[in-house]
């Protein structure tokens, strides 16, 4: 378990690491200020918010209790303002749903009867805040990858009606598995692909119901994964209609049973499969009808966004976003006799990195022209809820937020040549960082996973989609000494080791901090130029998140 750290470990810590400075930048201001990051202090928050002292930083607990208290101290000892209005606090609304579906969901049609299993062949939840759900004869309609993407003149339900039916889509998007990178982005998964989306679309289109279809290459995990995760209790963001804008159901289905529901309905599915993946697909309704239910407990809470804000000195009302999540897995199913998930590099790390980079604009020479909100938000873990809800209650207006740039695990590897944007190919904002970066004498890669859709599974995405163009940029696949086989190996390392189990600690004597200033440095300098110039970064031509900032004016 990882205890409070003595001041002489940290100032140990901190006296081994290697500083980067930019040894020219466009903007001499922000080079002169860049000194200023403070990184004993930057050691000495990570090591305290992954203390066991808050628990594992879980919503809804006595650990978030003291978290939230720790950042506003912290807010206020920095010198920043309340961000909302006289309060540092945004309250989120959540209601959290333990559901539990039926043992079987049946299917009839064509004179057959096909009863898939819970938990093996089907998974399902239900958003909605109602105790029972009940899905009766309900008609199922393959609607290819239940995507409507007008940019891509592409439209899967384009002709039918789906009120009161379920869409049984495929997961990721078209472009999936090709070299095409003008085919939506080849195989860059675009928005369109990521599952969250599917569940919306369908909402939009008005379905009872949603069902993904699962296969391990383009979903990025094995079924496993899918199955415990349609288990338990989760957390949802409360609308004033108790989510009944949401699907009844929301769930996956796996590819040996859509194959049996496929051939039932008379078609050959790997003919279906390949025909969704042409421009000019029609859904297909399988003349097979669902049934099945789901019990829901319901819990209400609120859970809070932590925001303090330096005032800009001329342009007061036009905003810079810098953005972590401050909460974890709290104390959960022990490992090795550990039950408390400190979440060290997710995400103390990049909570501290906010913090330090607030209190470096605090103590800059001269107030930053344009405003700067430093927002640390709840429940990310739990479905990126937090910023979901800034994003749709913001409290500044996102026609007057100029960007957002997110830290969500930072890098604890050491000094790298490169910057990996992830999502590489969406907004001006990663070519302004790829200049900063080659001042610091690195250069840029775009992700190094991109079939994986790891742009949408971090807070930015919220920001991205409401149209404010949005950032996660950092160093974590070249190191400066020992190259890419070693960075690698070292972030796999982690991953099947570490990341989200109680062993994600504080570990001085295997981090390497000199990493972590680099990148802080680079969004200090990237915040820094936005807040002081008059500059609007806009989307890329072909990013899906284009449309949105143009309804806004921009």
């Amino acid at each position: 378990m990882n205890k409070h750290l003595s001041l002489s470990l940290i100032l140990a810590v901190f006296a081994g690491m290697t500083f980067f400075s930019c040894q020219s930048d466009p903007q001499q201001a922000a080079t002169d200020a860049a000194p200023q990051l403070d990184s004993a202090f930057l050691v000495q928050t990570v090591a305290e918010l992954s203390s066991d002292t808050y628990q594992g930083r879980m919503p809804f607990s006595e650990g978030e209790r003291r978290t939230l208290a720790y950042l506003q101290s912290q807010m206020q000892a920095i010198g920043l303002q309340p961000g909302n209005g006289e309060s540092y606090f945004q309250a989120v609304p959540m209601v959290e749903i333990t559901g539990v579906a039926a043992p079987l969901m049946q299917v009839k049609g064509h004179g057959k009867t096909l009863d898939f299993e819970l938990g093996e062949e089907y998974v399902a939840q239900s958003p909605q805040v109602k105790e029972n759900i009940s899905i009766e004869d309900a008609e199922l309609v393959f609607c290819g990858f239940g995507i409507h993407a007008p940019e891509y003149g592409w439209n899967d339900f384009e002709g039918i009606d789906m009120k009161g039916k379920i869409a049984v889509v495929m997961v990721n998007d078209p472009g999936y598995g090709t070299t095409d990178s003008t085919f939506f982005k080849g195989n860059t998964m675009t928005y369109y692909g990521r599952w969250t989306y599917k569940f919306e679309e369908a909402a939009r289109q008005g379905a009872a119901g949603v069902l993904v279809i699962h296969e391990a290459g383009a979903a990025g995990y094995p079924w496993f994964v899918v199955k415990r995760s349609g288990s338990g209790a989760r957390l949802y963001l409360e609308s004033e209609d108790n989510n009944a804008s949401l699907c009844a159901m929301q769930g996956w289905i796996s590819t040996p049973a859509v194959k049996e529901l496929l051939a039932a309905a008379g078609h050959e599915p790997d003919a279906v499969f390949a025909q969704a993946k042409a421009k000019g697909f029609k859904a297909l309704p399988l003349g097979m009808n669902a049934s099945t239910s789901i019990q829901n407990s319901l819990k209400h809470d609120v859970s809070q966004n932590v925001a303090g804000l330096i005032r800009g000195s001329e342009q007061p009302d036009e905003y810079i976003i810098y953005c972590g999540h401050w909460d974890h897995m709290g104390i959960a199913a022990p490992v090795d006799g550990d039950s408390i998930y400190n979440g060290a590099l997710d995400n103390a790390s990049g909570t501290s990195t906010v913090l330090t980079l607030a209190k470096a604009f605090v103590n800059a020479p001269a107030k930053p022209k344009r405003s700067i909100l430093f927002l640390l938000v709840t429940a990310e873990e739990q479905g990126l809820l937090g910023s979901a809800y800034y994003a749709q209650h913001p409290i500044y207006p996102t026609k007057q937020t100029v960007a957002a740039l997110n830290m969500d695990g930072m890098n604890i590897l050491g000094a790298m040549k490169d910057i990996t944007i992830t999502g590489y190919g969406q907004s001006e904002l990663e070519t302004m960082a790829e200049e900063i970066g080659k001042t610091q004498g690195r250069y840029v890669l775009p992700d190094q996973e991109p079939e994986k859709g790891f742009y949408f599974r971090s807070d930015h995405f919220n920001f991205a989609k409401v149209g404010i163009p949005a950032i996660n940029a950092k160093g974590g696949y070249d190191h400066l000494e020992k190259g890419r086989e070693y960075a690698m190996q070292k972030k796999k390392d982690y991953t099947y080791s570490h990341y989200h189990r109680p062993s994600d600690e504080f570990r001085p004597d295997e981090w390497d901090f000199a990493g972590m200033f680099q990148d802080m440095e680079l969004y200090y300098l990237l915040g820094s130029q936005l807040a002081n110039s008059n500059k609007w970064p806009s989307w890329k031509e072909g990013s899906e998140f284009k449309a949105a900032r143009v309804a806004d004016g921009r």
